[in-house]
């Protein structure tokens, strides 16, 4: 379980600095720059996704205040 949340986690920050990167190296206009935006967009998605579901079958529980 955490180890997906990592995974995904670093995957966004990876796809984040490769579109810095693209940004920074290609002409205006690349669509690396896109790809790169999209790639994040859809982990992070797939990251809230997945946190909701875990949420919702149970099989993570929000912390109790003391």
């Amino acid at each position: 379980m955490k180890i997906v949340v990592l995974i995904l986690l670093l995957a966004i920050v990876v796809s984040l600095g490769s579109g810095l990167f693209y940004l920074a190296r290609d002409d205006q206009g690349s669509p690396r720059v896109l790809k790169a935006l999209k790639i994040r967009v859809a982990l992070s998605a797939t990251l809230i996704a997945f946190l909701l579901l875990a949420y919702f079958m149970g099989w993570i529980q929000p912390m109790n205040s003391p």
